[in-house]
């Protein structure tokens, strides 16, 4: 399910436990998934030239063919995730190469684009963070255009006025930034609103 498929506001309020939003098949897993998907279609843009659905695509020699079914590790559990495929099979992803089977390198890079606070600048880091000198500063440009619009759709999402009860919590998590290994935390808000439901607010 990919991100702008996902009703962010339904699905949180479904979210009863830490497990069903950080557990196997939880929320963050899916919208992870999601978001490396989003992140190979733009790569797929950049590589014909031409957004999917464009009329550029008629005179082209090179077009779409269809997706294949992947299994990648994250530290957040398996997932499937579908890769754009082209007809003349000269795409090469990068967020994930053809032969990469685990991508709990930077799956944390890619839940932080949806906390809170955000700038363009802060997703653009990440995404350079993620791929590197490995392909262009336009289409770095590009991809964090593409990701933002997910990440915003978090961040505006509406609340509702009075949350009576709050929880907050936090998942500590080990990354490797600058050569150390540091240790930082996803801090969690969880609100129970006036009709005794429970909402995850913040992450």
């Amino acid at each position: 399910m990919k991100p702008e498929e996902i009703n962010l506001k339904e699905e949180l309020s479904k979210c009863k436990t830490m497990n069903d939003l950080c557990g196997r098949d939880g929320l963050i897993q899916r919208l992870l998934g999601g978001m490396v998907e989003q992140m190979l279609e733009k790569e797929m843009d950049e590589h014909l030239g031409y957004e999917k659905h464009s009329v550029k695509g008629r005179r082209s020699r090179n077009s779409r063919n269809g997706k294949i079914s992947k299994n990648v590790h994250s530290s957040y559990g398996p997932l499937e995730i579908e890769v754009p495929r082209d007809r003349n099979s000269r795409f090469e992803p990068q967020v994930i190469k053809k032969r990469q089977n685990n991508i709990s390198s930077f799956d944390d890079k890619i839940i932080s684009m949806y906390a809170r606070g955000m700038s363009t600048r802060d997703i653009q880091d990440h995404i350079q963070e993620i791929y590197g000198a490995t392909i262009s500063p336009t289409s770095i440009s590009n991809i964090t255009e593409k990701v933002l619009e997910v990440a915003k759709e978090w961040q505006s999402r509406p609340l509702q006025r009075i949350y009576p009860i709050t929880y907050f919590d936090a998942i500590h998590y080990k990354i490797r930034r600058d050569g150390m290994v540091i240790t930082k935390a996803a801090y969690t808000c969880l609100g129970i609103d006036m009709e005794g439901k429970k909402e995850v607010l913040g992450l």
